[in-house]
């Protein structure tokens, strides 16, 4: 079983990587993807939707979602939060296709990348430029490898207020293509340990594989309030668009 499918793994980890606060900030980020984007209705995907944090907020404002997820556990979350109309879809973002029925796109918090064939990365890709309709809009936000090397670290630890401790330890592999992550999860005397990789781009090594997947037109940005793609960058921005009918 891959990591990404231990629903296990999302149970432990739920609490530190999903506190209220990121849910909170949620809000203003939909806000500024429509403001990025231009979209102003219709229909958004949601890829890797996680519990839902954007999903609700693209419903609130009258759109159609869809929040596609593998995790059950992560769609239980969302489902429990719910308070708008949404379709959640139980399924692997390689497999995920619905020719042209989107406005809009959105794979957010470095959801991408985690597969172990190149081949399979570009899968989703295409599947989300076939999902659009002509004229739509794909917004991928994920850490940049420039980001990612100007502020390395061979491990990060993190204490919370209930004595839990996430330690996080990275890895360069494949010479700088990819990163292999051991992550611990330590509650008392009790530990967790998990270890992934996943594929880590530069800007334009994500127009690349963006433009090679049939979007025409790609832009790059160092947030989702549209700041440019500079040495400051917190995360590296994709807008990409179909133009093709």
């Amino acid at each position: 079983m891959n990591w990404f499918e231990d629903d296990e793994f999302w149970r432990e980890f739920f609490p530190v990587m999903f506190p209220e606060e990121r849910f909170a900030a949620a809000s203003g980020q939909v806000e500024q993807i429509l403001k990025l984007t231009g979209v102003q209705s219709g229909a958004v995907l949601d890829l890797c939707c996680g519990p839902g944090r954007h999903s609700q907020e693209f419903a609130q404002r009258g759109f159609a979602i869809t929040g596609v997820d593998k995790s059950e556990f992560l769609l239980q979350q969302a489902k429990a939060r719910s308070t708008a109309q949404v379709e959640w879809v139980r399924q692997d973002m390689r497999d995920f296709r619905r020719e042209r029925a989107f406005d809009l796109a959105c794979n957010l918090f470095t959801s991408f990348g985690y597969f172990e064939s190149e081949d399979d990365n570009l899968q989703v890709l295409r599947n989300v430029h076939a999902s659009l309709k002509p004229g739509g809009v794909f917004v991928l936000e994920l850490l940049g490898k420039e980001r990612l090397a100007r502020i390395w670290k061979d491990s990060i630890v993190t204490d919370y207020p209930d004595g839990t401790t996430w330690v996080q330890r990275p890895q360069v592999r494949d010479e700088w293509c990819r990163v292999e992550n051991e992550w611990l999860l330590i509650k008392g005397v009790s530990a967790r340990r998990y270890s992934f990789k996943h594929w880590i781009y530069s800007a334009r090594e994500l127009k690349d594989l963006l433009r090679f997947s049939g979007f025409a037109k790609v832009d790059v940005f160092g947030d989702l309030g549209g700041s440019p793609y500079g040495l400051d960058a917190l995360r590296l921005i994709a807008v990409a668009r179909r133009v093709s009918p």
